[in-house]
C-alpha cells in the first residue's frame, strides 16, 4: 500500500465536489484535480499537511510539464487536491509560481512546504529522491535542474470543516 500509485478522480465526485466547494464567480467548470506525490501514502500524509495548514507550498520539475505536455501553474489558479484514493478533499488556490534551478530553492520555501523537520536539506534530500525515482521526463536529476516552485492557500474546507471531516 505504502507504494501504491495514487489512484485518479472520479470526474463525479470530482464536478460533486466543486459544486460545494466553488468561490462565487468561479467558472463551472471544475479546475484540475491531482493528488501530491506519487502514491497513495504520500498523497494522504501531504494531504493531511495541506488540511492542518502546515503545508502551503509545492514543488515540482519543469521537465515534468515539458514531457507531458502540460501548461505551468499561475498565480491565481485554483486546483482541487485528491487524497491517495482519488477523492477530492481540498481546494487551494496559488499566491505565486516561479521557477528556479534546484540548487537555488531556498530555506524558507522548504519551511512552508511543511514536509519532515522542514529543513532545506531535507527538502533537498526528500526532493531529489522524488526527482529520480517519480519523473516523467527523460533527464534525470540534476542539481541545476528547474523546479517550479508554488505557495497556495487553503480555500475549502475551511478551518471549521476541516475539524469535522477527518482523513
Amino acid at each position: 500500500m505504502d507504494n501504491d500509485p495514487a489512484k485518479p478522480a472520479d470526474p463525479q465526485q470530482v464536478a460533486e465536489f466543486w459544486e460545494s466547494a466553488r468561490p462565487q464567480g468561479s467558472e463551472t467548470a471544475p479546475p484540475q484535480a491531482w493528488a501530491f506525490g506519487a502514491t497513495v501514502a504520500q498523497a494522504g500524509e501531504l494531504l493531511a499537511l495541506v488540511l492542518a495548514g502546515t503545508k502551503t507550498a509545492t514543488a515540482s520539475a519543469l521537465w515534468d510539464y515539458e514531457a507531458d505536455g502540460e501548461p505551468l501553474p499561475a498565480k491565481g489558479q485554483l486546483d482541487i487536491v485528491l487524497d491517495g484514493d482519488g477523492v477530492p478533499r481540498a481546494l487551494i488556490r496559488n499566491t505565486s509560481v516561479r521557477v528556479v534551478p534546484f540548487d537555488e530553492v531556498d530555506a524558507d520555501h522548504a519551511w512552508l512546504e511543511g514536509e519532515g523537520d522542514r529543513s532545506l536539506e531535507t527538502w533537498q534530500q526528500d526532493h531529489e529522491s522524488f526527482f529520480t525515482n517519480h519523473a516523467s521526463h527523460d533527464r534525470g536529476f540534476t542539481a541545476d535542474m528547474p523546479v517550479v516552485l508554488e505557495r497556495f492557500e487553503l480555500i475549502h474546507p475551511l478551518a471549521a470543516e476541516r475539524r469535522r471531516a477527518p482523513l
